[in-house]
């Protein structure tokens, strides 16, 4: 069995990750695979494993614009795949307009499809993408032969919208041994009472950065002594909240520290060093910087939105994210109780090994090699 991969539109950093974590972890001779033909740009490929049964393509339209580049993937990725005599496709990113059956496709994106969460963005042109995005992937969904969601949640949400699929397999992401193999002391409070919040995610309107320094503020006058990082970086509108709340609350840099994108091996060290990590995003489709959180044993206080109580279940406590009032009260319980926090930080890391690259790359090339023999009326399509 060959199996072609889609990856041109696998821009974000938990794409890579997936990409890379179900590649490394795969047994080619145990799944009936002979070579894999991996389709994606320069810096993605640069950045993956080589392995024998890896073939790598590089077509130059991906490194033009988005006109060429779905240009390329509409009319000239099917042919490609013929040509080297793929028997199934793997889009990676369900933003796909590749035809090619039999296909699965893995949807990533929750955005566009969460209630409420594209007012945020008001009438702009990450709204009109948003909505142009939300089309796309309706139409690849429902075009593919199998879908992998990686919570229920999302599975839930999203055919609410694109209506109900007939073969859907859940399968959550895994996280990196660098995470379990970092963690740091059952009593973390070693900063002279200080107790040091993390918090790791990109800037953005439904991630709420702005409200979690407004909750360090309550905290601050209430005597308790918190310090706040705050890792990702960004920009736009949902930067410039964020910088007004942060001169607002802390004018004089006393307690919140913000620090730009760091490379994903590097989040290890910022998260054996934290106290409390806290998860105000109300809008994933899976959170990854919540797991490996997780992973690395650190007492967790979350948002209640989305798919974080199915991920964290009862190893967290929760909080509206869009009220400092309940993120700072969230914050104070879990800091004040030292039992909890042990008990808690332990329950989470013991949780998080169901998330592992391993399982999920299993599930993952069990249900690719299951397509081989789907049967599909539609056959094998290239429009």
């Amino acid at each position: 069995m060959q199996i072609g991969i889609n990856a041109s539109r696998a821009r974000s950093g938990g794409a890579r990750a997936h990409l890379a974590g179900i590649l490394s972890e795969l047994d080619p001779q145990g799944c009936g695979i002979h070579k894999i033909h991996l389709f994606a740009y320069k810096d993605l490929l640069d950045g993956l494993p080589n392995f024998p049964w890896l073939v790598k393509h590089c077509p130059v339209e991906l490194s033009k614009g988005l006109l060429v580049q779905l240009w390329w993937e509409k009319f000239r990725l099917p042919m490609m795949l013929a040509d080297v005599g793929c028997d199934v496709l793997l889009n990676v990113d369900a933003g796909s307009v590749c035809r090619f059956l039999p296909s699965i496709t893995m949807s990533r994106d929750m955005l566009s499809y969460e209630p409420g969460e594209m007012d945020r963005y008001k009438f702009n042109l990450a709204r009109v993408r948003l909505f142009a995005l939300k089309h796309v992937q309706n139409a690849a969904l429902r075009h593919a032969t199998g879908v992998v969601f990686l919570t229920n949640y999302a599975a839930h949400v999203i055919q609410k919208s694109c209506g109900e699929l007939k073969n859907v397999k859940i399968i959550p992401h895994g996280v990196s041994d660098l995470f379990r193999n970092k963690t740091a002391n059952d009593d973390r409070r070693s900063n002279g009472g200080v107790i040091r919040l993390l918090y790791v995610s990109n800037v953005d309107l439904y991630k709420h950065q702005w409200h979690v320094v407004a909750a360090a503020e309550i905290l601050r006058l209430q005597g308790v002594k918190v310090q706040l990082t705050l890792i990702g970086g960004g920009d736009g509108p949902a930067s410039e909240r964020l910088n007004r709340q942060i001169i607002k609350s802390d004018p004089e840099g006393e307690y919140v520290k913000c620090l730009p994108f760091l490379q994903h091996e590097k989040i290890p060290d910022q998260l054996a060093c934290a106290d409390i990590f806290v998860f105000a995003s109300s809008c994933e489709n899976m959170p990854n910087t919540l797991v490996e959180a997780m992973a690395a044993g650190l007492p967790i206080v979350s948002s209640d939105r989305g798919p974080m109580p199915e991920i964290l279940g009862d190893a967290g406590l929760y909080f509206n994210p869009e009220s400092p009032e309940s993120i700072a009260s969230a914050i104070h319980e879990m800091a004040s109780n030292e039992s909890m926090r042990l008990s808690l930080s332990r329950k989470s890391k013991l949780k998080s090994n169901q998330y592992s690259w391993k399982i999920c790359a299993e599930q993952t090339w069990r249900f690719v090699y299951s397509t081989k023999t789907a049967k599909n009326e539609r056959g094998r399509s290239f429009g």
